[in-house]
């Protein structure tokens, strides 16, 4: 199948599509190219998302990765113009060239993002845990797996098929932490939370 520009956006993307979203110039002559896929996990749709969908701090539930090109390799790849005559526009993040391409493809077999979540910090992550770290909503707390951050990182692959996930099952919230166990005051009234109830 060939890849066809402006062929989705990620306001209509369904669940299993993927979108090459753009391309970005990067440092070394080198293409940062942007994919989102919204990732179906088996848990249906979470009617939270839906229902804020205005809410900036609910923003599209597409999984991002980024993959960084030579733009000959990338044009090659994806029959799609990268030079310089391709339409590049000037933004606050560098030169983009907007794509939309819904469903990319390679040789015939689609890109794909894979979510693989582990409690091993690259040094980036290491130190930026305020930012790279998962959390409970764009500024909630911090979702922990056996005591320890979980750093939820993405890639692309090839597969005609639906990427196997790496989901690490988080520590549940119990009441007794939302209680002072001294008086039996509640502090917080929470919904029992589990894995289900959290964003990927």
């Amino acid at each position: 199948m060939k890849n066809q520009l402006n062929s989705g956006s990620l306001e209509t993307l369904k669940p299993e599509q993927t979108l090459l979203m753009s391309a970005r110039k990067v440092n070394g002559g080198k293409l940062q190219l942007e994919f989102a896929e919204v990732i179906k996990n088996g848990k249906g749709m979470n009617v939270l998302g839906i229902l804020n969908k205005s809410d900036e701090r609910f923003s599209s539930s597409a999984r991002r990765a980024w993959v960084t090109a030579e733009p000959n390799d990338a044009q090659e790849s994806f029959g799609i113009n990268f030079g310089v005559d391709a339409g590049w526009e000037m933004t606050d993040r560098g030169e983009i060239l907007f794509l939309d391409i819904l469903n990319p493809t390679i040789d015939g077999t689609r890109c794909r993002v894979q979510i693989n979540e582990t409690v091993e910090a690259t040094d980036w992550q290491e130190e930026n845990k305020h930012r790279a770290a998962k959390r409970k909503g764009k500024d909630g707390d911090f979702i922990t797996h056996d005591g320890n951050y979980i750093y939820s990182n993405t890639a692309v692959i090839l597969s005609n098929e639906t990427p196997t996930h790496t989901i690490l099952q988080p520590d549940s919230i119990t009441i007794s932490e939302m209680v002072d166990t001294t008086t039996g005051e509640v502090l917080e009234t929470v919904e029992a939370m589990h894995e289900d109830d959290l964003p990927l």
